[in-house]
């Protein structure tokens, strides 16, 4: 999946390239298990960049009970131990964990998705694949996880011995964790997969492990609509029976796949139309697994027809959350027709009636959910994590009313305009287009908001 921070899905063996494992685990948690359905339907959700959604609201709108968190990796200073996206470490976590929290509240689940496209992942530091279980397992066990999710991508996809590290990993998982469901996913091509798609099926047949599927990600690769992901989903079919010497049935009961809604990296566009034939296809032909890349971008754009490809909305015209109720319905779900209430966003409470106590909002500030801040002469409460938001523009922040004297607004400001030529580390920030943008890592001339990496990370206008 082409999903660093951007997105997720897909490749060729000369474009970007991942593989994706996926497990549900018999944890014991404070929520029951959902049935292996949910799981497998579960869309990719980032908690932490592209303006997260409140998952419960889409929920609520959509019926969907799973998904996918991203990312889990290894620490940007190198190590051996879990954190979210190289920065969060999971050992001392609250955010995501609260989370989980409110999902399993409203009766739903979450599988944690390790890898996405760039950064490190824990197959390249960790040696060995049971070093590389351990530190999977502390995950499963934070967060009592019955699904896992090994989002394998550049540049770990094409170092076979890092693989190897995952894919045994996934395997030792699966023994220590009875009713671990599993399911490899890896590059679609038009051929089905490409070289190193192929070599990672015969790598996971000489370990004698067996998932319960293996998943594709038909876009990123010259694909052109649903005919041309399910023309490769067949092709696939034929790899899975060539290498395990399964026949048809037994092979589609072992296939899945991953899709991108709207514009994909490549430029290529899938649409709602696409998502119901290959919906249909799914259905029909029974396949395993049915999910996307990413509730972040199921929502309109400013202009739904722009020709850049974004993460945090989908550049087609939509209606929110239109993408995930396709999902819902390949787990057997019936999406409600009319977006109920919700309630999960915290309600405006009464105005406050002396001076603003909380302090100004900062445009470079990151805030979790149930943060404070006062901007413009009300007092603004953050429903979910944001940066770069502004209070009164954007859904994320609730007016808890007007408040007298402080709260300050504080007019964003632009870092240094981005030049083609220039070198950037990771955090590094630039001004382009009129909005701030903050390297995730080492980029040089990656264009900020239109580039195929998506090693930016668009924090708002300034």
């Amino acid at each position: 999946m082409k999903r660093k921070t951007l997105v997720p899905l897909a490749l060729t063996a000369v474009a970007t390239v991942g593989a994706t494992i996926f497990g549900v685990i018999n944890a014991q948690s404070a929520s029951a298990a959902l049935t292996s359905n949910w799981y497998a339907s579960a869309p990719y959700l980032m908690p932490f960049d592209n303006s997260p959604p409140d998952a419960v609201e889409v929920m609520n709108a959509t019926g969907q009970k799973a998904f996918q968190l991203a990312f889990i990796l290894a620490p940007n200073g190198g190590g051996c131990t879990p954190t979210w996206d190289g920065t969060r470490a999971v050992s001392s976590d609250t955010d995501a964990a609260n989370l989980i929290s409110r999902i399993r509240a409203n009766g739903g689940d979450v599988s944690v998705s390790i890898g996405g496209y760039g950064g490190t992942k824990l197959g390249q530091t960790c040696g060995t694949p049971a070093a590389t279980a351990a530190a999977y397992q502390q995950v499963v066990t934070k967060y009592g996880l019955k699904a896992i999710d090994f989002d394998l991508e550049e540049p770990e996809y094409e170092n076979a011995a890092a693989v190897h590290n995952e894919l045994g990993a996934a395997q030792i998982l699966q023994q220590n964790n009875p009713g671990l469901y599993v399911s490899v996913t890896t590059a679609g091509t038009a051929a089905g997969t490409g070289w190193f798609g192929t070599q990672m099926l015969n790598d996971a047949k000489s370990l004698g492990f067996t998932p319960n599927n293996y998943s594709i990600m038909p876009f990123d690769g010259g694909f052109n609509g649903a005919s041309a992901q399910t023309s490769a989903l067949e092709a696939f079919h034929g790899i899975l029976m060539n290498t395990f010497g399964w026949d048809s049935a037994t092979a589609y009961a072992h296939e899945g796949v991953s899709m991108m809604n709207g514009r994909s990296d490549a430029g290529e566009y899938f649409r709602q139309a696409d998502f119901q034939t290959v919906l249909d296809y799914a259905t029909s032909h029974h396949l395993a697994r049915y999910t996307y890349w990413s509730v972040n971008r199921d929502r309109q754009c400013a202009d739904p027809n722009q020709s850049t490809t974004s993460g945090t909305c989908s550049s087609v015209p939509q209606t929110a959350w239109e993408f995930t109720k396709y999902t819902a319905r390949f787990a057997g779900a019936t999406p409600p027709t009319s977006i109920p209430p919700t309630t999960s966003k915290p309600p405006t409470s009464t105005p406050p009636t002396g001076s603003c106590t909380a302090p100004a909002w900062v445009s470079t500030t990151a805030y979790t959910g149930g943060a404070l801040v006062s901007y413009n002469g009300h007092t603004w409460k953050a429903a979910w994590w944001t940066q770069g938001e502004t209070p009164g523009t954007a859904s994320v922040w609730v007016d808890q009313g007007t408040c007298g004297g402080g709260g300050t607004t504080q007019p964003p400001t632009c870092p240094p305009a981005w030049n083609s030529g220039t070198a950037y580390n990771g955090g590094a920030t630039v001004s382009y287009g009129g909005h701030k943008w903050t390297a995730k890592w080492w980029t040089q001339g990656d264009i900020p908001g239109n580039n195929s990496q998506n090693v930016w990370t668009d924090n708002g206008a300034c």
